[in-house]
């Protein structure tokens, strides 16, 4: 019996004795710092309009922003969709983006904001408006249009609402009284509406209706082009003021080279476009030309700025 007690109490002060080295091993511990940061690179946003819902955004813009990355050291480039026009602006507007590829109306206003124009995509033919309606629809003129529905992307869309708004204008249409305009938030929504039947007329811009029709080709066996609006010049590549130059002169480097190789063919032709070439905020006078008439004669542009 005293053998048992007494060795309970030697493992007792074992216990002890295994506390107190335990607590003075954690009590002697730091936690070491390195005096050198872990390598992190510089993160740039590459915001771009509503072109296409986001899903198709990525599918056609991340190709050249990986292709981008490849030619930077140092920094990256990321990019960014937005769900609608509102949203895109609002970001645009707040100097959300590094760099962005904004329509021609979105350029002219990013200056008001900091931003720097110093490049466009090329082809300036194709930044038209065109109007849609279904073949058997039996419209024949603009009057024809009174009393109807006519969709279009957002109310800030250059080609694809203001330019055919000012067409109709043009033509004897009072958009504001004689026909009901829906904004439905994307190119590939408004299509959609003509195609439908939602809408007796729709909107948009050639690049996303050729793009749309390549994977939806019993949309054009319906659907035609009934008007074409004049051009303007072309979405805008504008840079926020505070980002290096360094940078900025290496994803011009990039950007204004991709027509003159195979990978960057590629990328373009994803794109519908030839290539992209340098500008600057002169380049879009007639744009700003455009805008004072059409909100003088047609309708506010209606967007905070």
């Amino acid at each position: 019996m005293l053998y048992k007690l007494s060795h309970i109490f030697l493992l007792f002060v074992l216990l002890i004795m295994f506390s107190s080295c335990q607590e003075s091993t954690e009590a002697k511990y730091e936690p070491k710092y390195s005096d050198v940061p872990p390598f992190e690179k510089n993160v740039y946003i590459f915001g771009v309009h509503p072109l296409h819902n986001p899903k198709r955004l990525f599918e056609v813009y991340q190709p050249m922003i990986d292709f981008i990355n490849t030619n930077l050291t140092g920094a990256e480039l990321r990019l960014e969709a937005s769900r609608n026009y509102p949203s895109y602006d609002k970001k645009l507007f707040a100097r959300h983006f590094h760099f962005s590829l904004p329509n021609p109306y979105q350029t002219v206003t990013s200056l008001q904001h900091r931003y720097k124009v110093f490049g466009k995509m090329g082809d300036d033919e194709n930044f038209r408006g065109i109007i849609l309606v279904r073949k058997d629809s039996n419209i024949k003129s603009v009057n024809d249009l009174k009393g109807k529905n006519v969709s279009y992307p957002a109310p800030t869309a250059l080609a694809a609402t203001m330019m055919p708004q000012w067409f109709l204008y043009s033509h004897g249409l009072d958009i504001n009284k004689d026909i009901t305009n829906s904004y439905v938030g994307s190119q590939e929504s408004s299509i959609m509406n003509v195609f439908l039947g939602k809408s007796i007329a729709s909107s948009t811009w050639p690049p996303p209706w050729y793009a749309f029709i390549k994977e939806r080709p019993e949309v054009a066996q319906q659907v035609m082009i009934k008007w074409e609006t004049p051009p303007l010049p072309n979405n805008g590549l504008v840079v926020r003021d505070d980002v290096p130059k360094e940078v900025l002169e290496k994803v011009k480097a990039v950007i204004f080279s991709l027509h003159t190789h195979k990978k960057g063919q590629e990328i373009l032709e994803a794109m519908e476009l030839s290539q992209y070439e340098e500008a600057s905020a002169e380049t879009y006078a007639p744009v700003v030309e455009f805008l004072k008439k059409f909100e003088s004669e047609v309708r506010p542009i209606r967007v905070s700025k």
